[in-house]
């Protein structure tokens, strides 16, 4: 089966185990997607912009010098779920 295929099955099986959840997922996503935000966000491929963030250990850390050492890979997390 493909990822699609797959991907598909589950928001089916949501549908039908959980309607009212799967119905106020459809609608904040759809909410999402009035704001336009779709044409904000950044695209595979595209260059992060250059920033710096606190490491878990307090130090400083800038997306320039990670780059420096090798590959990056950046996740978002969305947060409390």
């Amino acid at each position: 089966m493909t990822l699609q295929g797959r991907l598909q099955a589950i928001r089916d099986g949501l549908s039908k185990k959980a309607p009212e959840a799967s119905a106020a997922l459809h609608g904040f996503i759809e909410d999402l997607r009035a704001t336009g935000i779709e044409n904000r966000v950044a695209r595979v491929g595209e260059r992060a912009p250059a920033f710096e963030l606190e490491a878990a250990d307090g130090a400083r850390v800038s997306l320039g010098a990670l780059i420096a050492r090798g590959p990056v890979i950046l996740t978002f997390y969305r947060g409390r779920w």
